[in-house]
């Protein structure tokens, strides 16, 4: 095993108590090789295990499986390479690393007949990609979309259930554990764009990295923002939505990763805390959805060790496990090709004119507006008001443009917020 952090404790302590069940249901017993950590004074408990020889520990003869829970690209990529081209099947739990350079892990793994397993990389204990890859691979996935990142999630769920701010409700976030002592992977939205490009990748049979997933994050979400969204009967959301699109008779897919409004009535608006959940439509199977602990030590463990069980097996057998496919290769969708709907909030002069300069400038980029709210009647002090301006679906580019020229009308003062609508139907329902 490779890294002993919060993660691999757990799989240790599950080996261990576990032992006598597993060995049955691998068909053989699983012996710990040995567990390469950086500082091995902090796990003495571990005795004659430990080395800080990672690289000796992965080309040992005596270890058939490697498992990896350090995280990040390097020494995790090198480590994981030489272990599959020597034949050794790989669980991993690093989205970063996957991500980034699955491919090259997948065709290591192809060429020396070992398996690759990463459950454990989206979303915790629940098992979503395992169905995606085996269960559901003989039908035709057209979305996958939901909350993959606990944190966020928790931190949306605090501002809606007590009105703070995002800065309160991130210390709150830090001091219950659930948030890093630097939370910029979670709250900049790179933990979710990650899981994306995994779950299109395995949905959509083409190689996705994190570089092809448009990305933002929770940082600039309000407290006026949550108001507004609950004023449409809408939550807000960290969302990360792929799918399968079709531009001039071109498919495509679309992967991205933002905060949005969704309805209140939607299954997802209900997911509060650190927990995760997941949508995924097929055309066959209809709608799913996968609930449950998206991270966590436990949690977590209980996905690396359904995945050691798997490769176990394997082993035992004589088989091997589902491979990854990418046979479609299907082109990524730029953000700007993406249709959306939009709340846009503008802080605006209250006089005379003013709506109907700002509904001709949506006008002259396509941008529908299918509803318009203000609040304020001139009786403020520097005689500003709040209008906000909802729109049908447009692509993205004509919107960012849209705002753009907004911002440099004299008579708007100022635009507060751009939060995304999505309604999370069928393909096809923001039209």
């Amino acid at each position: 095993m490779l890294g002993c952090g919060t993660v691999g404790a757990e799989v240790v302590r599950l080996l261990r108590w576990q032992a006598d069940e597993l060995a049955a249901r691998i068909g053989a017993p699983v012996e710990l090789a040995g567990v390469a950590v950086r500082r091995p004074h902090k796990h003495p408990e571990l005795g004659e295990l430990l080395t800080t020889d990672a690289q000796g520990l992965v080309t040992r003869d005596d270890v058939d499986v490697v498992v990896e829970v350090i995280g990040g690209i390097e020494p995790a990529r090198t480590l994981l390479l030489e272990a599959l081209k020597a034949g050794k099947s790989v669980v991993s739990a690093n989205k970063a690393l996957l991500a980034e350079d699955g491919a090259a892990l997948a065709e290591a793994a192809d060429a020396s007949g070992a398996d690759l397993y990463y459950e454990a990389a989206v979303a915790g204990a629940i098992p979503l990609l395992r169905p995606l890859r085996e269960s559901l691979v003989g039908d035709r996935i057209s979305r996958v979309a939901g909350i993959v990142n606990g944190t966020t999630n928790f931190i949306l769920s605090a501002m809606t259930a007590s009105g703070s701010s995002y800065a309160d409700a991130l210390e709150e976030a830090t001091r219950l554990g659930y948030a890093e002592a630097d939370p910029s992977a979670d709250v900049d939205g790179y933990d979710a764009a990650s899981k994306a490009a995994i779950l299109a990748s395995l949905a959509f049979h083409t190689r996705v990295t994190s570089a092809d997933v448009y990305c933002e994050g929770i940082r600039h979400v309000t407290a006026a923002d949550i108001a507004a969204a609950r004023g449409m009967g809408c939550v807000i959301k960290l969302l990360a939505i792929c799918e399968r699109v079709e531009t001039g008779g071109v498919e495509a897919v679309s992967a991205r990763v933002y905060p949005a409004m969704i309805p209140a009535a939607h299954p997802l608006a209900s997911v509060d805390d650190a927990f995760n959940a997941v949508f995924v439509e097929a055309e066959a199977a209809g709608q799913l959805m996968f609930y449950g602990q998206g991270a966590g030590g436990a949690p977590t463990a209980s996905a690396v060790l359904g995945d050691l069980v798997a490769v176990a097996r394997n082993q035992v057998v004589g088989g091997r496990g589902s491979r990854d496919s990418a046979y479609a290769s299907l082109p990524v969708q730029p953000i700007g090709a993406v249709p959306t709907r939009y709340h846009v909030s503008l802080d605006v002069a209250d006089r005379a004119g003013v709506l109907a300069a700002i509904a001709g400038e949506f006008a002259r980029h396509g941008v529908s507006i299918a509803a318009v709210r203000q609040t304020g009647d001139g009786s403020t002090v520097d005689g500003s008001a709040r209008l906000v301006v909802v729109t049908h679906a447009a692509p993205e580019e004509a919107l960012a443009t849209t705002v753009e020229r907004l911002a440099g009308l004299d008579s708007v003062r100022g635009v507060e917020s751009v939060l995304r609508v999505e309604d999370l139907g069928r393909k096809g329902a923001g039209a």
